[in-house]
């Protein structure tokens, strides 16, 4: 159980002012200066000791991640490009962070920027959520009108600058590469890497893509030690991390906890438990959307973070816990989300473009058990020929809800075809 005095995200609900004056009081802009007179090396290391991995889905160590950028420039300005998209069904996190305290993100925005020695960071921000655009335009110009940001950031003589470029809201625009071209003025499809955005990123310049939560803790893990951070967790999965719990539970909301918090707890501490109770429970999506589905037998013991939830052949992803009780219909819910991959899949590659309708469709038919149960097995055939396959991880997203499904309730599916057909021989 996270203990107060542990929380980063201290405005998380709105209770206090998100302007510049509250986050003052509030830690945040708290020796700045002085932060960044340490110099690259020493913020860079102490990203690395920290143990923070990307919290956006990919659990990538922040730390490595920054220290790719080019020590030296080659004439090339750099770029922190900020991903702001948010578009994984279920996950809300950033949303609350970049409303109620974007101060922190900004202020993370500068000394990430400084570290990668970039000459602006860029927020791209998912197009529906304009109220939390406003907020960031708000405490951009807040932090300018103190001269944090600008020509002389915090009085360094370091020129710095933040800016919010809004997306139109397509999902596949949360991949880096996709939202570096449309950041472009492109069409949202994703690059083929190598050259990763390290070298060539943004306007062929080097770049790094992080997601708002790992920019956003940046200034207070710098304030309070690496070790402090490190020191939450469990090895590997260190540090806190806010989850968002949707679904049929009493009470959905996000909240920041210790990585590693038991999944059980982490439902029945902050969300007010399943609907009807645990016994109630059915099946929890731990990640987000693209994660596959873990039953109730599993969800009793499992930890949340990334290495516990890969051993159980699931994943962390934006840790987005989508809480379904008995009352859901399973199949019908992991068709849904098929249904969305096919309408937000770019159409670039091959497999995820023709392979995500197809099992959409197939998806459909087992709903009401119009199929064979041969079908079943051809379907996951199909999903392992579009996972891996393709530019992005669109089609591993599209791929693993199906694959989840099968591998627990493989059962009910096969029910529902034993019913149809029964009923079709009447």
């Amino acid at each position: 159980m996270l203990q107060d005095k542990d929380r980063i995200f201290t405005n998380l609900y709105g209770f206090e002012s998100p302007g510049i004056e509250g986050a003052m009081a509030r830690g945040d802009w708290d020796g700045t200066k002085e932060i960044l007179e340490k110099g690259q090396d020493w913020i860079i290391g102490e990203m690395k000791e920290s143990g923070l991995r990307g919290r956006g889905g990919a659990g990538f160590p922040t730390g490595l991640k920054w220290s790719f950028m080019p020590k030296e420039s080659d004439g090339r300005p750099s770029y922190l490009v900020v991903n702001a998209d948010e578009g994984e069904p279920g996950t809300c996190k950033d949303r609350d962070l970049m409303r109620h305290d974007p101060h922190k993100l900004i202020e993370g925005c500068l000394i990430a920027g400084f570290a990668m020695r970039a000459v602006a960071a860029y927020i791209y921000i998912r197009g529906e959520f304009f109220r939390e655009a406003e907020a960031l335009e708000r405490a951009i110009d807040e932090a300018r009108a103190k001269g944090f940001l600008g020509k002389d950031a915090c009085g360094t003589g370091y020129a710095f600058d933040v800016y919010v470029h809004r997306g139109a809201g397509a999902y596949i625009c949360g991949e880096e590469t996709a939202l570096i071209e449309s950041l472009e003025g492109k069409k949202g499809q994703p690059r083929l890497k190598p050259p990763f955005p390290a070298n060539v990123g943004v306007w062929g310049c080097p770049t790094t893509v992080n997601n708002v939560e790992s920019i956003a803790v940046a200034p207070t893990i710098l304030r309070r030690g690496a070790s402090w951070f490190s020191g939450l967790g469990r090895p590997n999965n260190f540090g806190t991390k806010v989850f968002s719990i949707s679904g049929h539970v009493n009470n959905p909301c996000n909240v920041e906890e210790e990585m590693g918090i038991p999944l059980k707890e982490l439902i029945e501490k902050h969300a007010g438990g399943v609907r009807g109770g645990w016994d109630n429970l059915l099946a929890v999506i731990p990640g987000g959307s693209s994660v596959p589905i873990l039953p109730k037998s599993i969800c009793d013991t499992v930890l949340m973070d990334f290495d516990s939830l890969k051993e159980q052949q699931s994943g962390l992803g934006t840790a987005a816990v989508i809480v379904m009780d008995k009352s859901t219909d399973v199949v019908k819910a992991i068709a849904r989300l098929s249904q969305f991959y096919t309408h937000e899949s770019c159409g670039q590659c091959t497999p995820c473009r023709e392979g995500t309708g197809w099992m959409w469709r197939v998806m459909e038919r087992l709903v009401v058990g119009n199929a064979e149960k041969s079908e079943i097995d051809t379907l996951l055939d199909v999903t392992k020929q579009i996972e891996g396959h393709t530019i992005c991880a669109l089609g591993d997203a599209a791929a693993w809800p199906i694959q989840g499904l099968m591998r627990h309730f493989r059962d009910e599916v096969e029910a529902r075809i034993d019913a149809y057909q029964l009923k079709a021989a009447q």
